[in-house]
């Protein structure tokens, strides 16, 4: 069997290849903040539904429930009072430009966060095989 089709390893692979495309769309998204009439992009999650590591099923939902009132709400149970994650708080600049740079800047250090992990990730199992081999 390669490395190469260890599932763990290639889900790690492909979580840093997006990590990489994603870094690269936030670069031309910060080089461009001045650009008129440029709007800003990003990727779409990566998701793997498909991988040979879930569930045959899927992953089922698990739901809270109240047995008594004064039992605290579970989250998203309830209308939260505040602005969500994902809302733009930002307007459209005169020129048309709707880059905005701290919003980038913070989506910039998310996903260096994320690639800095898969990479211990993929160097620790890595160095676990190869003490499992006695190659170290």
């Amino acid at each position: 069997m390669a490395i190469g089709d260890i599932p763990i390893l290639s889900m790690l692979r492909t979580r840093l290849d997006w990590a990489q495309s994603r870094q690269r769309v936030l670069a031309e998204n910060v080089a461009n903040a001045d650009t008129p009439k440029f709007r800003g992009h990003d990727l779409a999650p990566l998701k793997f539904d498909d991988a040979p590591l879930a569930a045959p099923g899927g992953v089922s939902t698990v739901s809270l429930t109240r047995t008594a009132g004064s039992h605290i709400e579970g989250v998203g149970l309830s209308p939260s009072p505040y602005r969500s994650g994902n809302s733009r708080t930002f307007e459209v600049r005169p020129t048309g430009n709707a880059v905005n740079l701290e919003e980038e800047m913070m989506k910039v250090a998310a996903n260096q966060m994320d690639f800095q992990t898969a990479t211990a990730l993929y160097t620790r199992s890595l160095n676990l095989i190869k003490t499992a081999l006695g190659k170290r």
